[in-house]
């Protein structure tokens, strides 16, 4: 196995600089730059949550996982009590679908996700068969599925196969749970393991639709239509089949 190894590092050794460039292309407005454009609580909350969907919104990612803190951001407002107070209606009005993973008081874990995207993923055999061996035990039923990712998540630990959720290469979730033969390749945004081309790729798509949404908020856009997908619909090309052909 250590042969193996040696043999995919010196292949994929050229695939370094992409990392690199990966990340020094990743500067862009952050969520604390432009917040202060937007003085209605639903709008700063809406903003928040358009930038950290972006992929979603998008359809590069079937879903992603936001997690707010109880506590006051630079902007001087409570994102936590800003989600119950507003944070269903402008869900709803976006499209997408939530699942409160685990609410603590001093946090609360949201997956939010795309119900056509995420089924789709999900309806994959090799996905069910994931699932099954991480002892999901009913993979072919969606809802029980979320149920089962929400009793993982409220007890100790994190479960590894989230990667699947979010719709990362297959190869690159069963390399990180020790379930394939794949040596460790490099780091992005998740671990990457075996040939890193697709998986970079990817991350590359997810940055961009990042970027696209950072730069559309910094510019004052209604981060109610960001978050509907209005913004950007008529100008995007749907992305939904790279995490599926990322598998």
């Amino acid at each position: 196995m250590a042969a193996i190894g040696k043999r995919e590092d010196r292949r994929w050794a050229q695939t370094e600089p992409t990392v690199a460039a990966v990340a020094a292309r990743s500067a862009r407005p952050g969520w604390q730059d432009f917040s202060p454009l937007y003085t209605e609580d639903r709008d700063c909350l809406a903003s928040f949550l358009a930038l950290e969907l972006a992929e979603v919104l998008q359809e590069a990612k079937p879903a992603n996982l936001v997690c707010l803190a109880n506590k006051r951001r630079s902007c001087g407002r409570n994102l936590y009590l800003l989600w119950k107070e507003h944070g269903q209606a402008l869900i709803e009005a976006s499209g997408l679908k939530v699942r409160v993973l685990a609410d603590r008081g001093s946090s609360v874990l949201l997956l939010l996700y795309s119900q056509s995207a995420l089924g789709a993923l999900l309806d994959q055999k090799s996905v069910r068969v994931i699932l099954q061996k991480a002892g999901y035990p009913e993979p072919d039923r969606f809802e029980a599925v979320l149920s089962e990712l929400e009793h993982r998540v409220e007890g100790e630990g994190f479960p590894h196969e989230i990667g699947v959720f979010l719709g990362y290469p297959l190869k690159d979730v069963v390399g990180f749970m020790g379930w394939a033969p794949l040596s460790f390749t490099c780091q992005g945004p998740w671990k990457i393991f075996g040939n890193p081309v697709p998986s970079l790729e990817l991350a590359e798509n997810h940055r961009k639709c990042r970027c696209d949404m950072s730069l559309q908020l910094a510019s004052g856009c209604n981060p109610l239509d960001c978050l509907k997908g209005t913004a950007h619909r008529a100008e995007s090309t749907p992305n939904q089949q790279l995490f599926i052909s990322a598998a």
